[in-house]
Formats: C-alpha cells, sequence, structure tokens
C-alpha cells in the first residue's frame, strides 16, 4: 500500500536556541543548526518513510540548488521523489526557522515553486492509484483550486483511494480558500486556528462539526499542548499531548499526519489512528526539525 503526498516542498534551516537577533554584526553561539526536508508535503513525506510506510511524493521545487538538496534528502530518507518537478527559474522554497528556547518557531519564508504547481505537474495514474492520497498545504496551491483537479480527487477516491488534508498557513484569505477541497476529501486535519478560520466558528468543537458538514467523514483539529479533538458522525474525543520535554515544534502537524496516516493503514480506527499520530509528534518535538527523532520507529509499538 503507497501512500501520496501531494503539495508543498520547503527546505527548513533550523537554528536553536535562539533567544534574540544579533545586532548589527555581533555573532551568536548556538547549540544547534539543521537542515531539513519540510513543508505540508515533503515533510509527511520525510516522517512516513522513517516509520516504514511506502510514500512517493508530488510537488513542485525550483532548477536550483535549494532544490537539489531537497530532492537528495527526501531520497535518501526513502522516498519516491519522481514526481517532484523542477521549475526553471524559480526558487525552491525555503524557510529560516529561528527556534525559541521554549521550542516555539518564528519563521522567514519564501514560497517559491509551490505556488506554480498545477495539475499539469502531477502523474494521475500515480494519484488514482494510491492508497491514501495526503493533500499537504492545498491553501497556498493556488494551481490545483481546479475543477479538474477536484474531478480527480473525485475518481481516485471512488476506485478506493482515501484523500487527507492538512493546510500551511495561518492567512485568513488563502486558508479559507481550501474549504473548496472539502467535498472531495474523506479526513481533515487543520490546527486549531486554522479550523476557526475556516467555518468562521467561536470554538473548537462548533468548527469541527461545520467541518464535517461539508462532507468530510472524521475532523481531527491539532490543538498544540493541549492535544487535539477528532471529530466524526460518532461523536467527539479529545485526544490529550504526550507530556515530553518540547525542543522544536516545527513540523509535529506532518508527524501527526503521517502517523495518522500510518494507523489507518495498519487498520486502527480514526480515533486510534490519531493516537498514533499524537505518539509520533511527540517524538518529532523532542528534537530540532520536522523529522527529529523517527529513526527506527516502529509505529506499531507506539
Amino acid at each position: 500500500m503507497t501512500v501520496v503526498t501531494l503539495g508543498v516542498h520547503i527546505v527548513d534551516v533550523l537554528a536553536r536556541p535562539v533567544e534574540s537577533i544579533p545586532q548589527g554584526q555581533d555573532t551568536h553561539l548556538l547549540e544547534q543548526i539543521r537542515i531539513t526536508a519540510a513543508g505540508a508535503a515533503a515533510g509527511t513525506a520525510v516522517d512516513l518513510a522513517k516509520i516504514g510506510v511506502p510514500v512517493a511524493s508530488a510537488g513542485a521545487v525550483g532548477d536550483d540548488e535549494l532544490g537539489d538538496f531537497l530532492i537528495m534528502i527526501m531520497a535518501r530518507h526513502g522516498v519516491d521523489v519522481t514526481g517532484v518537478v523542477r521549475k526553471p527559474g524559480e526558487q525552491t522554497a525555503a524557510s529560516i526557522l529561528p527556534i525559541r528556547p521554549d521550542g516555539g518557531r518564528p519563521s522567514f519564508h519564501v514560497p517559491g515553486a509551490n505556488l506554480g504547481l498545477s495539475l499539469a505537474d502531477l502523474d494521475k495514474e500515480r494519484i488514482t492509484g494510491a492508497s491514501v492520497l495526503h493533500l499537504g498545504g492545498m491553501d497556498v496551491t493556488w494551481g490545483l483550486h481546479d475543477p479538474a483537479f477536484f474531478a480527480l480527487l473525485d475518481e481516485a477516491r471512488a476506485g478506493g483511494t482515501v484523500v487527507t488534508m492538512d493546510l500551511l498557513s495561518n492567512m485568513p484569505d488563502l486558508v479559507t480558500g481550501a474549504r473548496t477541497f472539502l467535498p472531495h476529501v474523506d479526513h481533515v486535519l487543520p490546527n486549531e486556528e486554522q479550523a476557526l478560520m475556516l467555518t468562521g466558528a467561536d470554538g473548537v468543537e462548533e468548527a469541527a462539526a461545520a467541518l464535517l458538514g461539508e462532507g468530510v467523514t472524521s475532523v481531527l483539529v491539532t490543538l498544540g499542548g493541549e492535544g487535539s479533538l477528532v471529530a466524526t458522525s460518532d461523536g467527539h474525543t479529545r485526544i490529550p499531548a504526550l507530556d515530553v520535554p518540547v525542543v522544536d515544534t516545527t513540523g509535529c502537524g506532518d508527524a501527526y499526519c503521517a502517523g495518522f496516516i500510518a494507523g489507518l493503514l495498519g487498520g486502527r480506527d480514526v480515533v486510534g489512528a490519531a493516537r498514533l499520530g499524537t505518539a509520533v509528534a511527540a517524538r518529532v518535538a523532542g528534537g530540532l526539525g520536522s523529522d527529529a527523532g523517527l529513526d527506527g520507529v516502529d509505529p506499531a509499538a507506539l
């Protein structure tokens, strides 16, 4: 069973701990700097590969050195990257993340080639042949806001593909635009802020109920240190976060998605899959970067 992650691909440069930005030409010495494959598609793909789930990724990067690195590091972790296209003259999306001592992560970001991803860049047979198709960052991949892509999603679901969706930004104009995907998705996994933006609701349970009304099978709202809320037609379940020392929260949402998908493929129900997502996210929170702490992890043991 193969997963395809489709959407945003980003190179992250992370440094910790950063308490302030140096003045002038001053230098602050740090404990750690990493460069990783990240983004709601690429980061989830790497996490899936690290926990033993066969995965291919599809998206767009620039024809530049950052794109070379991103494709190399994903392939090195075991991701099939033949669906990642190169866009001549465009920059690969990248973020610089100065990680605070408490694990918070302000960012500097260039969206790059993700904005140019379109239906013409995709292998339709790979999408319709996937066991799970994970849409990562549909709020910023504007070229996929296309009725023909929605029809492709419907075709894939009719053939047995399960479609999951996560978002990338917390910008209202972008997040609300992703609502058009909901009738074509089985499971949607926003964070709390995104869920409220998508629906205009005042609270997370109200937001989850509104999203269920759009036709999805389940809504999984991640709540940071408060865990997550899982909503289905059977009701709402609160899943607490695991009590772990937090080094960096970068990529915890992607890790939650990866664990959730692995749980579904392993035969767990939605709540059980969400508990696995919680455990995988906790591993990532304990290190620097969106794939930290996952080397050698067996999801069956979590």
